[in-house]
C-alpha cells in the first residue's frame, strides 16, 4: 500500500487574512471515492496555466505526491494541492465538483474570474 507524502496543511480562512481556498464536501467525497477505486490515497492538483479561449485555464490532476511548496487545502480527510504560482489566481476559490447534464467534473468557483468559457475551464481576470 503507497502512503501519500505529506505537504504543509494549511487551514485557510478569509476572516484569517489567508486565501481563502477551500474544498468542497462534493469533492472531497468525489476524491475519497477516486483513492478507494484506485486503492490508495489520491490528492487533487489544481493549477492554473496561461491558455483556453479567455486567456488562463484551470488544470486538473490527481497525484499521490505533493511537491515541497505545494499548499494543502483539506476537507473530511481529502486534499487539494495548489502551487504558490498559481495561488494569487485561486485566492478566495471553492473547488468542488459537479454532476450535472452536461457531465461529472471538477470545478472552481473563483470569485476573481471576471469572465469564464462556457465550459468553465478558462477563465479571464
Amino acid at each position: 500500500m503507497s502512503t501519500v507524502q505529506s505537504a504543509p496543511v494549511y487551514k485557510i480562512s478569509p476572516a484569517s487574512g489567508g486565501h481563502g481556498l477551500s474544498l468542497s464536501e462534493s469533492a472531497a467525497r468525489r476524491l475519497a471515492g477516486l483513492g478507494d477505486a484506485e486503492g490508495h490515497a489520491v490528492m487533487l492538483r489544481v493549477a492554473v496555466d496561461g491558455g483556453g479561449c479567455s486567456g488562463f485555464q484551470y488544470r486538473f490532476e490527481l497525484v499521490q505526491n505533493a511537491e515541497a511548496d505545494d499548499i494543502r487545502i483539506e476537507a473530511d480527510g481529502q486534499a487539494a494541492l495548489v502551487d504558490p504560482v498559481s495561488l494569487p489566481f485561486l485566492k478566495g476559490s471553492e473547488i468542488a465538483f459537479v454532476d450535472e447534464l452536461a457531465g461529472m467534473q471538477f470545478v472552481v468557483r473563483n470569485p476573481n474570474a471576471s469572465s469564464s468559457c462556457g465550459c468553465g475551464v478558462s477563465f479571464s481576470i
